[in-house]
Parts: structure tokens; C-alpha cells; sequence
């Protein structure tokens, strides 16, 4: 991944390619295609792939597990980040007079359970200033009735990452909330410390390289009280096929209570695969590599007429870099023509680096840059 020849061998499909679209989808490496078909071959023996597959079960949690920095106990997996924050909605069981604190550089699905009409909370917004998430502007915001506090590590929207130690002492301090973390644009791409949060969230289709389908979800033990979803199915459920089944529905406890049904095992495979490959490379040396790509990127922006949006500060930086520009169509569409991939929505342009980018394609997009501009 961080070498011509492992790129050449891991990511054939880059010939000729610049991809910097990581943010929306992950390129997998042969590993993962072969995994699924590993799960092909697997599910071709019937009931007897049952056990096969509880085997890349227990691999793929204990590979969450370390990512997460957790126990495999204290993890599980659902079919995505959206499941998963709409199961968390369930054990909390808010009420009138409790608080939510969202922020507006987050993606929608850590945000809207909690914006319905049938959610009782009252929702407060963190604010960006300066396209920062800012502690000061947070503290406001905190009470004896704020029950949860909910944000990504790294924003979808800008890559601007929050100082989570900050943040988790600051919450501590001032009120009783759980504290959910999205970690979507973080795993796999920067080192994580996710000391002292209740629940973790990510999706498996951007850069750990897995597939669609999956939702990585972690409780510690100490949280698992407050954080067991109530739901119908029968994964989850201590007393699925007891003889009191019909009487009543025990969840199993944490992190396993968002695990409601079947498996859905070829993201399974795909994510025991994805992170194994990650583990492999080693997430301290993509972000040693992709660290200066990240900054040569931003420094060669600041150059062009563009908006920059995201905020110039080592401690606040990831693996996303993104501009606004009135023609941003046009700019996304003569970069598509030079095999060169970028994300564009409503006038803003999102650039992605990962460890299979290198420096002679970082120049080669803004290169591009700069003629088109």
C-alpha cells in the first residue's frame, strides 16, 4: 500500500488512476475480494458453513476489538452506522426534558435520531466557527439534563478532527452525558485513543477498504448498562429459543444488543479482510506517509483561488482536505476527464489521501488544479 510494487500488486485497478474519493469509498485490495469469495465457497457447503462463518465472526471482532482499543466482548457488528445510532436512540430511551448535543459538521446518521417529532429530547447544536468545532463554543451547550453528546472524530463535511481527550474531559466535568463517537474517517486512516467513550460507531466501506453492509459498533463494559438496545430479533437476545421466548425478550448486554439478526456475513468476511490488511500496514505508517501528502495538498491550495474549508492546524488535520468554488462542477468534471477522483456536492470539493495516494499523484491532482483553474 505505501510502495509502488505493493500498490501495483494490492490495487491492480490504479493503473493509470489518481483516487482521492477514500471519504465515500474505500478501494479493497485483492485481499478483500478474495475473502469474499472465500465466503462463496463457504456458504456453498450449506448449514455446514454455519461454523466457517462463526469462525470469521470471532476474527472480525477481535480485529474491531484492537482497533478500538476494546475487548472482544465490548464489540459487535450491525448492517451500518445508521442501524446503529437508531439502536443506541432505543437504549437511551429519552424523555422529555432531555438533552442531545449534535454539531453541524456531522454526517446525518449520528445526527437525525435524535431530530424526529417521536424523540421527546431537546436538541442543541455545536456550532462550527471558522469551520472549527471549538471546545468554548461546546461548553454552553452542557447540563444536568444532556444525556448524550454525539460527534465524528473526523468531519465527513471538512476533515476537521475534534480533540477528543479535550472533549471527553470536558463533558466529564460539566454533566452525566454518554459520549458517542462516529470513527467512519478515522479507521484505518490516523492512530486512534478512544479512552473514556461510551460508544463508538464506524462504517466499513471507506478506509479500512472493506465492503458495504457493515456497522462497527463498541460499548465498554462500563457503559453497557446504559447502552443495550431493546430490540426485536433474535441474535442479540439471551433467551432467543428458551422456553420463556414467547413470555419475554432478554437483550444480551452492550455491544452485542446491536447485533439484532443474521449476520450478514460477506461484509463479515470483507471486514475481517479490510482491517487484517490495515493491521498489516500498519496504521502508524499510513499516516506517517499520507501526513506530508496531507500537507503538501493543503499548502498547494492556499495557492489557488479557491475557499479553503478546512482549517489549517496540525492537531485538527486527518486524511480529508476540502475547497468551495463557484464552479465546482466544472472543476470535478476536468478532473474526472484526467482519471482523477474527487468528490464534489453543492459547490464543494472533497480530496481524500490515503496510503495507497503518493506524492506523484497529489501533484498530478493539483496540477490539474491550476490549469482547470
Amino acid at each position: 500500500m505505501l510502495t509502488e510494487s505493493s500498490r501495483q500488486r494490492d490495487f491492480p485497478s490504479f493503473s493509470g488512476k489518481a483516487y482521492f474519493n477514500t471519504a465515500a469509498e474505500g478501494i479493497p485490495p485483492t485481499a478483500v475480494l478474495e475473502a469474499l469469495h472465500r465466503y462463496g465457497q463457504d456458504k456453498l457447503l450449506g448449514m455446514d458453513g454455519r461454523e466457517l462463518h462463526a469462525v470469521v465472526w470471532d476474527s472480525a471482532k477481535q480485529q474491531i476489538a484492537r482497533a478500538y482499543g476494546l475487548s472482544a466482548d465490548e464489540v459487535s457488528l450491525c448492517s451500518c452506522s445508521s442501524e446503529a445510532y437508531n439502536l443506541a436512540a432505543l437504549a437511551l430511551g429519552l424523555r422529555e426534558g432531555d438533552e442531545v448535543v449534535i454539531n453541524d459538521l456531522d454526517f446525518p446518521a449520528g445526527a437525525t435520531p435524535w431530530l424526529h417529532e417521536q424523540c421527546p429530547a431537546t436538541v442543541k447544536i455545536w456550532r462550527a466557527h471558522e469551520w472549527s468545532l471549538r471546545i468554548e463554543d461546546l461548553i454552553p451547550l452542557l447540563g444536568p439534563r444532556t444525556r448524550l453528546v454525539t460527534t465524528s472524530l473526523v468531519s465527513f463535511f471538512n476533515g476537521h478532527k475534534v480533540n477528543l481527550p479535550e472533549l471527553v474531559g470536558t463533558v466529564r466535568r460539566r454533566c452525566p452525558a454518554l459520549i458517542s463517537v462516529d470513527v467512519t474517517q478515522a479507521l484505518g486512516r490516523i492512530p486512534l485513543d478512544l479512552s473514556d467513550v461510551d460508544l463508538i460507531v464506524s462504517s466499513t466501506h471507506k478506509w479500512i477498504l472493506a465492503s458495504h453492509g457493515g456497522g462497527l459498533v463498541g460499548v465498554p463494559s462500563s457503559s453497557a448498562s446504559r447502552l443495550t438496545a431493546p430490540a426485536g430479533g433474535w441474535f442479540h437476545l439471551q433467551n432467543a429459543f428458551d422456553a420463556d421466548r414467547f413470555q419475554r425478550a432478554t437483550a444480551k448486554q452492550g455491544a452485542a444488543s446491536f447485533s439484532v439478526g443474521m449476520p450478514n456475513y460477506p461484509a463479515v468476511y470483507a471486514i475481517d479482510a479490510g482491517l487484517r490488511y490495515v493491521r498489516s500496514v500498519g496504521v502508524d505508517a499510513i499516516d506517517a506517509h499520507c501526513r506530508p501528502l496531507v500537507r503538501l495538498c493543503l499548502d498547494e491550495l492556499k495557492r489557488l483561488p479557491v475557499e479553503l474549508i478546512t482549517p489549517d492546524h496540525p492537531d485538527h488535520l486527518a486524511g480529508i482536505v476540502a475547497f468551495m468554488h463557484p464552479d465546482a462542477n466544472r472543476i470535478h468534471a476536468a478532473l474526472h476527464q484526467q482519471n482523477i477522483h474527487v468528490m464534489c456536492h453543492a459547490g464543494r470539493l472533497r480530496i481524500a489521501i490515503h496510503g495507497y495516494n503518493d506524492q506523484a499523484s497529489v501533484e498530478r491532482l493539483i496540477d490539474t488544479l491550476r490549469k482547470t483553474l
